[in-house]
C-alpha cells in the first residue's frame, strides 16, 4: 500500500521584479536599475493541501512592496535595499521563518564630454559587469553575500597550461605562452558583526580581482582562480568567505598553412562552447 506522501520542503516568491529609481539632485541625477527575486519560506502549507491562502502574501504585493520600499530607500547600495526588504516581510508576518531577496544591478555611469566633464543626467552602459547581492532573513542576524557576474576579461600572454594527465583520447598539446580569457563569477559572503561599507568593499573585491587576473604569471586557470580569492579575502577582512568560477573561454591559434601564410601568435578563433569551467571556494581557516 502507498504511504501518502509530505512535503518535504515548500517556498513562494515573486521573481524578476525590475525597478528603475531616478534621485533627482539639484545638480545631478542619480540613476540606478535593479532586478529582484523575493522567496518566503514559512508556514504556508494549507495553501498546497486545501487551497487556503489566509496566511499567503500575495506574490503581487511582494511586487509592490519593492517599488514602494524604493520610494523612500535611498538605493544606494542594493545590500541595503535587500535587507530592508527582507526585513519588511520577516517583521510583518510571524509565520514567515525566512525571507531570501536577490537583487542584480545594471551598471551605468556618466557620459563624460571630450573634456572628461562627467554629465549631470545622461548615461551610458557601464559594460557587461553586473553587481548582486543575497540576503536571507531567518529572524536572526541575517547573512549577506555579495558578489559580480559577467565580469568579462582577457589578457594576450603570461598564461601556460602543460604537463597535464595524458591518455589515448588526449590531442591538446602543451601551452606556454596562450590567450587566457574568461567571465568571473564571484559571491563572497560577509561575516557576521558590524556591517561594511557595501559599496567601497564591492569596488575593493573586484579591484583586487581585475588586478591579481593582469599581473600573475598563471600556470593554470586553477592556480589563478586561487590567487584571486587568496587576494580578495586579504584585500577585505569583512568577508568570510569568497566562492569564484571562472569559464575558460578559448582563442585557438588557427593553422594559416594552408593559405601560404605564417601565423605569428596574432590569428585566433574565438570559441564559445564547449569550454572549460573552474571553481573554488575560499574560506577563512577558524
Amino acid at each position: 500500500m502507498n504511504q501518502p506522501a509530505r512535503i518535504a520542503e515548500q517556498s513562494y516568491g515573486k521573481s524578476r521584479v525590475r525597478l528603475t529609481k531616478v534621485t533627482r539632485h539639484a545638480d545631478r541625477h542619480d540613476l540606478a536599475e535593479i532586478t529582484v527575486d523575493i522567496v518566503l519560506e514559512g508556514a504556508f502549507e494549507a495553501s498546497y493541501l486545501a487551497g487556503d491562502n489566509r496566511r499567503l502574501v500575495a506574490t503581487d504585493t511582494m511586487k509592490n512592496t519593492v517599488y514602494a520600499l524604493a520610494a523612500g530607500h535611498p538605493l544606494d547600495s542594493i545590500e541595503s535595499f535587500a535587507l530592508a526588504v527582507a526585513g519588511h516581510f520577516v517583521d510583518r508576518n510571524d509565520h514567515v521563518t525566512a525571507a531570501t531577496v536577490a537583487i542584480e544591478e545594471a551598471g551605468w555611469r556618466r557620459i563624460e564630454d571630450a573634456a572628461g566633464v562627467a554629465h549631470p543626467h545622461a548615461f551610458i552602459a557601464a559594460g557587461t559587469a553586473r553587481r548582486t547581492c543575497r540576503v536571507r532573513h531567518e529572524r536572526t542576524i541575517p547573512q549577506v553575500e555579495a558578489g559580480v557576474t559577467g565580469l568579462t576579461v582577457v589578457k594576450t600572454t603570461n598564461s601556460a597550461f602543460r604537463d597535464f594527465l595524458r591518455d589515448e583520447f588526449t590531442t591538446l598539446p602543451d601551452a606556454d605562452d596562450r590567450i587566457f580569457g574568461t567571465s568571473i563569477e564571484g559571491r563572497w559572503r560577509y561575516a557576521t558583526g558590524p556591517q561594511p561599507e557595501w559599496n567601497a568593499a564591492f569596488r575593493k573585491v573586484c579591484r583586487t580581482l581585475v588586478d591579481v587576473f593582469a599581473a600573475h604569471r598563471s600556470l593554470a586557470v586553477q592556480q589563478t582562480l586561487h590567487e584571486m580569492g587568496q587576494a580578495a579575502l586579504a584585500a577585505c577582512p569583512e568577508m568570510a568567505e569568497i566562492a569564484l568560477e571562472m569559464p575558460n573561454q578559448h582563442r585557438i591559434p588557427l593553422d594559416l598553412t594552408p593559405f601560404g601564410l605564417p601565423n605569428r601568435h596574432e590569428i585566433f578563433v574565438t570559441t564559445s562552447e564547449p569550454y572549460g569551467l573552474i571553481r573554488a571556494t575560499l574560506r577563512r581557516e577558524a
